[in-house]
């Protein structure tokens, strides 16, 4: 049987990448996968532009707002802000490893503080009526994964956290860059497997280094909801199967090359706001890889939507490059 968890399927929140723009060419290949902004700390939301930094298109939904922070007045009043704009849910980034983060007092260090996080995700759930959920690693440094990850995720439960999204690798906050951190740390899926096991019937979401629908598909059997991050991102025709695999519909659009036509419109208006060609693009470069064309595509976009002036016809030239005699990908 097909569950239609909320939290079955997700596109991760990385920086850099997972902007508005991206998560509205995401939704064109997916309408069920649960979209996540990129990390964005109490004090932007608080202080910062929130038009530029919290504002979405509807049609994004259902899409959630991750939160950076460790203060527990400023992560409710960020989170009833990201409520009254329309967010389905708030998450708590504590599983970032970079230096910024770090200094700040958010992110992976905050598994060494798990009544901290919890009194956060407390104030929170205080606030708001959407759900409240955590994203972490299995262990920072020294911890003992088992013990530190129990104790953790015990913590968030009790605190009354929706559910906890668990990237199955060791956080280095000593040692490692953040890019390191993503391949390095040995990959652990058993222990989130344990986790779920023990925790019942609390929702355990698994991450970290999987890079297909049918591996996805395998944690299924052992966790509730699966998060890709980078396989989505560099591959995002992966995205066209998932509202079928995952959820028994049918995809939003039946190849990517349809997707790209109802992007242009977007585009389009993007542009008239403002918008630069390249902020848009950047994100499809991951398309069509190992086509015939597709490096030409790619340096096409590279080159030509960062020129000013640049407009959606850049677009559409790149495509040419790609050979008319392969089919499309099909979103079967």
């Amino acid at each position: 049987m097909i569950s239609n968890s909320p939290y079955r399927f997700s596109v991760a929140p990385m920086m850099e990448w997972t902007d508005r723009h991206c998560r509205f060419f995401h939704r064109l290949l997916s309408r069920k996968a649960k979209l996540y902004t990129e990390m964005i700390t109490t004090g932007a939301v608080l202080h910062g532009d929130r038009e530029r930094l919290l504002g979405f298109n509807a049609e994004e939904h259902p899409v959630a707002i991750q939160l950076g922070g460790s203060n527990a007045k400023d992560l409710a009043a960020s989170a009833k802000i990201a409520e009254d704009l329309g967010y389905d849910e708030v998450n708590l980034n504590c599983g970032c490893p970079s230096d910024r983060v770090k200094n700040g007092h958010f992110g992976a260090c905050l598994m060494a503080e798990p009544m901290r996080v919890a009194e956060g995700v407390a104030a929170m759930k205080a606030a708001v009526k959407i759900p409240v959920t955590v994203k972490c690693r299995i262990g920072i440094d020294d911890q003992h994964e088992d013990e530190a990850l129990d104790e953790f995720a015990d913590a968030m439960v009790a605190a009354g956290s929706n559910a906890l999204a668990v990237h199955a690798r060791k956080a280095w906050l000593q040692g490692l860059s953040p890019r390191e951190n993503r391949d390095i740390p040995p990959l652990n899926y058993d222990r989130v497997y344990r986790l779920k096991k023990r925790l019942g019937d609390y929702p355990v979401i698994i991450n970290g280094g999987i890079v297909s629908l049918d591996a996805a598909k395998d944690h299924l059997a052992k966790v509730d909801g699966v998060m890709l991050g980078r396989a989505a991102y560099d591959s995002p025709e992966l995205l066209l199967g998932i509202d079928t695999k995952f959820f028994g519909e049918a995809a939003p659009v039946r190849s990517i090359e349809e997707a790209f036509e109802k992007l242009i419109p977007y585009i389009e208006r993007e542009l008239a706001k403002g918008a630069r060609l390249h902020d848009i693009t950047k994100h499809l470069l991951g398309a069509f890889r190992g086509r015939p064309g597709a490096r030409s595509y790619r340096r096409h976009l590279a080159t030509e939507a960062v020129k000013p002036g640049a407009n959606a016809w850049v677009l559409r030239e790149a495509l040419a490059f790609l050979s008319q005699e392969i089919p499309a990908q099909s979103a079967a």
